[in-house]
């Protein structure tokens, strides 16, 4: 079974901040997931570089050429993404060839449908958006995301027929409610389709970045009419019939909440014209503010996601972000807060958890795994997996923890070291057994989240992690896995306390 996720593909006028590495860090967990399940996963990012933002960015840098400056950023956010353990499959760029002939093929595609025509446009345009708006989407005569008046363009332009597709569109989001998730996103683009919806203009005539609209070189494609055609180029469209067959279409796209008219109206209507079958799900996660504070430039708050990572390890930063904020909706980070998690759920509680159940195994059961016994799974990974497939993170996170606080719980009231007392050993060895084997399925549920962090927690139950992670998940997660007479390797604290 094959499994196809995609993030945005991000503008590279500036480097990656925290934000964007949460949306990048949620799609990691979900490829790391399903390919625990065994799926066939492709998992693809990129960057948006036909972009007047990016024309302007480069001029700010002071780099006349805007190949090099391309180049440059392009480099930056694949090298911050292996920095942080992303596993993507692929890194799309939009300059390169493959995506050019990509978009040239889809273009004539719609074209020869009827879909694209002239005509002239005059309205309010704002760069920061990458999009025209109306009066009513204006606050004070201003963008409200980016905080500065429009320009107003009168232009001759190319327009898709985004009308044309209204009611299949609402029909598409009322027979597959899963397609816009979450809820609240879902309800606010059909309102958008039903009484919004305009044609969009899909070129520009005074832009002179980008790709040349087939046949007329005095227009320039629209960049978000571009962009959104890198999810097809990344699976071989155009260049590998035989991927594309395989791959396409996309399980789930990751975005913005601020970018689902684009990929829950335009896009839809995009691949129906051009006969193609659409994606299974957008899901949307909501805006990411800083001390409650959105991320902006002017206000300086950007994080770097490289300094968290080496300052608290990428298992941390990949934790603190999926179990503080609800996804789909808005969240804030906090360094406070991420200091807290730190210090109460995984030191406090999943570390120790480790420390206790592996120095009392060394204590009272000679360093061994003891025979099997029952534990307290029951229902655990069900509602694991049911949360893992409807992409809510937290309470993936919240079923793990209740394994991990009911351990420390069972231990306090079994107490072995009063068994020890009363020659218990029989009580003993089963106790240490639910821990042991709890601990191994707790690390499995950990691997798309902390993958570091289980593999150190298996490797301390004694385990060889690659071995123990290329079986089948179905046998994994099995209630007795460990081997009883398996010995145990004490190691240093998953996590220890910081200065």
């Amino acid at each position: 079974m094959k499994f196809y996720i995609t993030t945005p593909i991000y503008y590279v006028n500036d480097k990656p901040h925290v934000g964007h590495a949460y949306t990048t860090i949620a799609a990691d967990v979900l490829a790391r997931y399903h390919r625990m399940l065994g799926h066939d996963v492709f998992f693809v990012t990129g960057t948006d570089e036909n972009s007047q933002k990016n024309v302007e960015a480069a001029k700010k840098a002071g780099e006349a050429d805007l190949t090099k400056y391309l180049d440059q950023m392009s480099a930056t956010w694949q090298s911050t993404w292996d920095s942080l353990g992303i596993t993507n499959n692929a890194f799309i760029r939009t300059t390169e060839e493959r995506h050019v002939k990509a978009v040239e093929k889809f273009w004539k595609a719609s074209f020869e449908n009827g879909d694209i025509y002239e005509g002239q446009y005059e309205g309010l345009y704002c760069v920061g958006c990458e999009s025209y708006k109306t009066e009513d989407d204006l606050v004070d005569g201003k963008c409200p995301l980016h905080k500065r008046e429009p320009d107003r363009l009168s232009e001759k332009n190319y327009f898709f027929r985004l009308t044309k597709y209204r009611e299949a569109l609402l029909k598409l989001i009322d027979e597959h409610p899963e397609f816009v998730q979450p809820t609240s996103r879902r309800n606010e683009i059909r309102s958008y389709i039903d009484k919004f919806m305009t044609d969009v203009s899909i070129s520009r005539e005074t832009v002179k970045c980008g790709i040349p609209v087939p046949g007329d070189d005095s227009q320039r494609i629209y960049v978000w009419f571009d962009a959104l055609i890198n999810y097809l180029t990344a699976v071989g469209y155009g260049s590998d019939e035989a991927m594309f067959a395989k791959y396409w279409p996309a399980d789930v796209h990751l975005v913005g909440k601020d970018i689902i008219k684009f990929h829950c109206a335009l896009w839809p209507a995009m691949l129906l014209s051009a006969g193609l079958p659409l994606p299974t799900r957008v899901f949307a996660n909501g805006f990411f503010t800083i001390n409650g504070d959105k991320i902006s430039k002017s206000l300086g708050n950007a994080i770097d996601p490289i300094e968290l990572a080496q300052n608290f390890g990428n298992d941390v930063l990949r934790y603190f972000l999926l179990r503080e904020i609800k996804y789909g909706e808005d969240g804030d980070f906090a360094l406070a807060r991420m200091e807290q998690r730190y210090d109460s759920d995984l030191a406090s509680e999943l570390g120790n958890l480790l420390s206790r159940v592996i120095t009392m195994a060394e204590k009272f059961c000679d360093g061994k795994v003891p025979e099997r016994a029952d534990g307290f799974l029951a229902g655990a990974w069900p509602a694991y997996q049911l949360a893992m497939e409807e992409v809510r993170f937290l309470d993936a996170l919240e079923v793990t923890w209740k394994l991990v606080r009911e351990s420390n719980q069972f231990i306090d009231q079994q107490a072995p070291w009063k068994l020890a007392k009363l020659g218990e050993q029989k009580m003993i060895d089963q106790t240490m057994y639910v821990l042991l084997e709890t601990l191994r399925h707790i690390a499995w549920m950990l691997l798309p989240f902390m993958p570091e962090t289980a593999e150190k927690m298996l490797a301390q139950l004694g385990l060889e992690t690659p071995k123990e992670f290329t079986q089948s998940a179905e046998s994994a997660w099995v209630w007795g896995g460990l081997e009883p007479g398996h010995v145990l390797q004490k190691s240093d604290p998953l996590f220890p306390r910081r200065p």
